[in-house]
């Protein structure tokens, strides 16, 4: 009987230890004054657990706590599934937002704001596209300009037309016109019926002195027809020999048959061309200009050459004085400027080439 009881005892003791070993390790009751048992060698091994777990999770779960644990899982599964919906629905609203512009720090250019779409032009991009051409270097803005003025420009210039020089808003004179037109391929000339006309108008024609508005030159026996001395070809030889004489009016008649009063002095004629015969008459020294004057082999008179020559160049926009029949600074000017346009010799002077050009040789 004892020893039935003693196995009983045995048993009962193994199964409460049994059941005990199951049951998790209670934490007694800080009341009591008792400490918290030791953590086991495994807790001790895991790292960053610093702190003591105030109770251990049982080892096994019951049904309730599986079926709780299962609901959490499902409910973080569907609100990660929630924000991963939402990150993609923003992309597509980003992708297909308006293109916005914002300055950027260090140009102060327009970009496209990120998501905006990729291969659009920035605002400078596109008003520099827009811009009309100008006829500028690369240093910096010039006055803008059509397109196919610009582009005409830039053709002159590789031909090497000369531009002419005008004020900005002004208007050009009617001999920088003329000169333009020329310049442009436009080569201006008086046409024979024009030339018959005029010398029609000029056949008795006589100059009469005007030493207020054309001023006299002086006799001066050094005297050189400036810039000769560059001047190439045999037409030109009579102007680069000239030097003033000073004779009486015996020495002329005896070395040249015709000798004229014209215009407030005397001329004598030698082989197509007049020359100023100082001396001739102390009363009578009144010359515009003092060199040779072409007129050919017909000896018509010198003034009357000048006047055809001033009232062709007057036509043609050269000449803005009076036809006087004086070869005075602003006759000159004009007879300069119709030999640069028509790419003869700049005499400044009533040559054979420039009579030959005008047709009144």
């Amino acid at each position: 009987m004892k020893k039935l009881t003693s196995l009983l005892i045995g048993f009962s003791l193994a199964w409460a230890g049994a059941a005990l070993a199951q049951q998790p390790v209670e934490q007694q009751s800080p009341s009591k004054g008792k400490h918290a048992p030791e953590k086991t060698h495994a807790t001790q091994a895991q790292p960053g657990a610093n702190a003591a777990k105030p109770q251990e999770r049982p080892t096994k779960q019951t049904g309730a706590m599986k079926e709780r644990g299962a609901a959490n899982e499902r409910a973080a599964t569907n609100q990660l599934g929630a924000e991963k919906s939402k990150k993609t629905h923003a992309g597509h609203e980003s992708a297909n937002a308006p293109e916005t512009n914002l300055p950027t720090k260090s140009t102060g250019e327009t970009t496209n704001e990120p998501g905006a779409g990729k291969g659009r032009k920035t605002r400078a991009q596109e008003e520099s596209a827009n811009a009309p051409e100008t006829g500028t270097d690369v240093s910096g803005r010039a006055a803008e300009m059509p397109a196919h003025r610009g582009k005409q420009q830039v053709e002159e210039r590789k031909q090497g037309v000369k531009q002419p020089m005008t004020e900005p808003g002004t208007a050009p004179p009617a001999a920088q016109q003329n000169r333009r037109a020329i310049g442009m391929g436009a080569v201006k000339k008086p046409d024979p019926q024009q030339v018959q006309q005029v010398k029609s108008q000029h056949a008795t024609f006589r100059a009469q002195p005007k030493p207020q508005q054309v001023p006299a030159v002086t006799f001066n026996q050094n005297y050189r027809v400036e810039g000769s001395d560059r001047w190439q070809g045999a037409q030109y030889e009579v102007f680069r020999s000239y030097h003033p004489e000073w004779h009486d009016q015996g020495w002329y008649r005896a070395h040249y048959p015709r000798v004229e009063l014209i215009g407030g002095g005397y001329y004598y004629f030698n082989n197509g061309y007049w020359y100023p015969a100082w001396g001739y008459s102390p009363s009578a020294q009144y010359y515009a200009y003092d060199g040779p004057i072409y007129v050919g082999q017909r000896a018509v008179p010198p003034d009357q050459v000048i006047a055809d020559t001033q009232a062709l160049l007057q036509q043609m926009g050269y000449y803005k004085g009076e036809v006087d029949g004086l070869l005075g600074p602003l006759t000159r000017e004009a007879l300069a400027g119709y030999q640069a346009d028509q790419g003869l010799t700049t005499t400044e002077a009533i040559d054979e080439p420039t009579l030959d050009s005008l047709g009144l040789a």
